[in-house]
């Protein structure tokens, strides 16, 4: 007999979701969940689809995150299948989406359904909160989701994030937070003049060559449990008219920080100011945050999960904050427990993306086990 989860992978990876397209996958989830209980409701908005369902109206709340939307393609001609007609090929699915993350939405969804057979009566309440703009700008997504929740006073007490985090094999490793990420523009401020008579201008990247030597060298923080230190790394510099015969007026220096829990947004510009200050430059900063770090530490889910995982894969798997930003940073702000649990990651974004087809029962009975130990287990 085929795999369900499998089954439901293939049917939701065959639609051309190309963010922020939902192009249908939306419609196959809600016409299974409907059957279980779940009360439907589209929070949708600038053309994006997102999916709020819930069963049941007490606590805890556990959520399963995650998106329908896919990067393009790339060449189809690279493709060695069409990347929307899923195929199995040496025991791997082959598809735009396999591993980020289609399979862990049909997971999701064979897990519920299992659960609720089991128990359909649990205590606590189930829900999804799935978008269609997790790849692109993310502007009307999750956040979009999270805003309707807040304002209703809804909290979430446990989600999933289906995103791919396995290294090696399925539950190798899961995330247990995200660093954040703050961008700045730099523009320091000299005195643009002809290069010959530099007496009579101020050369701004010259003045800037200190202090950005000194921001650099700085050790911002030593990180935590969790997270590594955080990082300062210039991403661009621009400046001069593209004459060898001219002294530019100003340099523009494009940044970014990825920080962790043991520093805030706050210090970090304080700090990097201060450096600026002290090289006595004349500067402009745009600053941009993209993310705040959030954490999940030990505690009910991530000793679920863990243990899960131990049962179904005979590994231990490793908590890890590596990687970029997620929609996690948006729910962590209405969340008090969040992991993210998925396949493994090699191949996502990547031309013949696949998921080895073995973990996808896996996965789902992962997802089944934690919901058991926190919904009823624990009750």
């Amino acid at each position: 007999m085929s795999d369900p989860t499998l089954a439901l992978a293939r049917q939701i990876i065959a639609c051309h979701s190309v963010t922020p397209d939902d192009a249908g996958c939306m419609e196959i989830i809600t016409e299974r969940l409907k059957p279980l209980g779940f009360n439907i409701e589209f929070i949708n908005r600038n053309g994006v689809t997102n999916l709020w369902a819930r069963r049941g109206t007490a606590k805890p709340l556990f959520v399963f995150a995650g998106h329908t939307d896919v990067v393009p393609t790339g060449p189809l001609d690279k493709w060695t299948s069409p990347p929307f007609a899923p195929e199995i090929r040496d025991g791997m699915l082959y598809g735009r989406g396999t591993a980020d993350m289609k399979s862990s939405i049909a997971a999701m969804l064979t897990a519920v359904e299992s659960f609720v057979t089991a128990n359909p009566n649990h205590p606590g309440s189930i829900a999804f909160l799935l978008t269609s703009d997790e790849e692109g700008d993310a502007n009307d997504g999750t956040i979009a989701v999270v805003e309707a929740l807040k304002a209703r006073g809804e909290s979430l007490d446990f989600c999933i994030i289906g995103e791919p985090t396995s290294v090696d094999t399925l539950g190798d490793m899961i995330k247990n937070g995200r660093r954040g990420s703050l961008s700045g523009k730099l523009t320091v401020k000299g005195i643009q003049c002809h290069i010959a008579y530099p007496h009579l201008g101020k050369n701004p990247i010259h003045l800037a060559a200190p202090a950005i030597a000194e921001l650099a060298a700085t050790e911002w923080d030593q990180g935590n449990e969790y997270f590594p230190a955080t990082t300062w790394q210039i991403s661009n510099i621009h400046g001069g008219t593209g004459a060898t015969n001219v002294i530019p007026g100003s340099v523009e220096i494009k940044f970014n920080f990825r920080f962790a829990t043991a520093s805030t947004v706050e210090s970090l510009q304080q700090r990097l100011i201060s450096i600026l200050d002290k090289h006595d430059l004349e500067y402009e900063i745009n600053w941009t945050l993209g993310a705040r770090p959030f954490l999940t530490g030990r505690g009910p889910l991530a000793d679920a999960a863990s243990q899960a995982i131990r049962e179904i894969c005979d590994i231990d798997t490793e908590l890890s904050t590596t990687g970029g930003t997620s929609d996690g940073r948006f729910i962590a702000e209405i969340c008090a427990q969040m992991l993210e649990i998925g396949p493994v990651n090699a191949t996502s974004h990547k031309i013949d993306e696949c998921v080895d087809i073995t973990a996808l029962p896996k996965l789902s009975a992962i997802y089944c086990r934690i919901l058991r130990q926190l919904l009823v287990a624990s009750s």
